[in-house]
């Protein structure tokens, strides 16, 4: 595993934006009525937000930003970097970031770049904008994360229908000397990249005319190669492996215990999976939140989206030692260790 500490950088705003649209888990050709009740009982999950046509994660990114730089009454004048984690962009290039930059009218002396991780993602995030905060020190940084997941599945296929719903959200950071230190611990296991993957989306498999075409897997699996792949069994096992050692490594290389934390945000991937995580590291149930009934699996935004829900009037009235961690395609996994203090928690934004 390998540990880092970030010193002297602050969180002091959350945002999380979710599409209009509710998708109930509801009866379909795909699922019979025992099935659907299956499901939605092991997942958790009983309806998502889904995007329209033409809604980019980057628009629910921006919408939240917007939100959140107002409630803060900030200046964007004095935000120097902005990181934006998806597997969604609005194109292989440039990066998205860069339009993000125009859309929010920051200073073109304002860094900007992407990040390609998914449900990881925002551990990793903080990582990335953490450090480049306090080696530079730099005043004002902005980490935006979410994806679109719904737009890359195939509405056929049984193993990934009823689980994702898309998000984005917008995490503000400030350079503090005062600040406590931000305490990670992640992890990489490339040679199971197949449990979560798209086989034609980039340059190793170019995309055809054939790579449209839907193949019937059997088991209610009808996907074509341009659509998400996932495994299902291979990534609860996955998760309820490497979740809990990487929350343990941290504690044990930091010298933390479960009785140092107010909460416990995991990314929000099914309740089975993140209940038999919870069980193994002998957590009590009112500290590890769940808000999978309402929003589902929202990869890179699931860990602030829950903040924005379940956390919103403590963060902003409560000093939390809170630790979060993220666990998914890549595969990759990662954990932080951090307080907040009376931070602004915007009201949940709706696209």
């Amino acid at each position: 595993m390998a540990n880092s500490q970030i010193n002297n950088v602050k969180i002091s705003g959350v945002s999380a934006c979710v599409p209009k649209h509710i998708e109930e888990n509801s009866l379909n050709n795909l699922f019979t009525a025992d099935e659907l009740t299956k499901v939605c009982e092991t997942t958790g999950i009983y309806r998502r937000r889904t995007t329209v046509e033409g809604v980019t994660t980057a628009d629910l990114c921006v919408k939240t930003a917007n939100q959140l730089i107002s409630d803060l009454k900030w200046d964007k004048s004095d935000i120097e970097v902005l990181v934006f984690v998806t597997q969604t962009p609005d194109f292989r290039n440039p990066a998205t970031s860069c339009i993000i930059q125009d859309r929010l009218g920051l200073k073109t002396s304002c860094m900007a770049l992407d990040v390609s991780l998914g449900c990881s993602g925002y551990v990793y995030g903080l990582s990335i904008i953490g450090s480049l905060m306090s080696a530079g020190k730099l005043k004002k940084g902005l980490l935006l994360v979410g994806d679109t997941a719904n737009q890359t599945s195939s509405p056929l296929d049984k193993s990934r229908a009823l689980l994702f719903g898309d998000a984005g959200a917008a995490t503000a950071l400030e350079y503090d000397e005062t600040a406590e230190p931000m305490l990670f611990d992640f992890g990489t296991d490339g040679s199971g990249y197949q449990a979560i993957y798209t086989p034609h989306s980039g340059f190793r498999n170019r995309v055809k005319p054939e790579s449209f075409e839907m193949v019937d897997y059997g088991g209610g699996v009808v996907r074509a190669k341009v659509h998400s792949w996932l495994d299902g069994l291979e990534v609860f096992s996955f998760g309820i492996s490497r979740a809990p050692k990487t929350v343990k490594s941290l504690w044990g290389y930091f010298g933390k215990s479960a009785e140092d934390f107010d909460y416990f945000l995991f990314h929000q991937a099914n309740k089975q999976m993140n209940e038999k995580i919870r069980m193994k590291l002998g957590l009590p149930a009112e500290k590890v939140p769940y808000n999978l009934a309402d929003f589902g699996n929202c990869s890179s935004a699931s860990i602030p989206l829950l903040m924005v829900t379940n956390l919103k009037n403590e963060l902003e009235v409560k000093s939390l030692n809170l630790l979060m961690c993220g666990f998914g395609v890549g595969l990759s996994w990662g954990t932080v260790a951090i307080n907040t203090k009376n931070i602004i928690c915007s009201e949940l934004v709706e696209y």
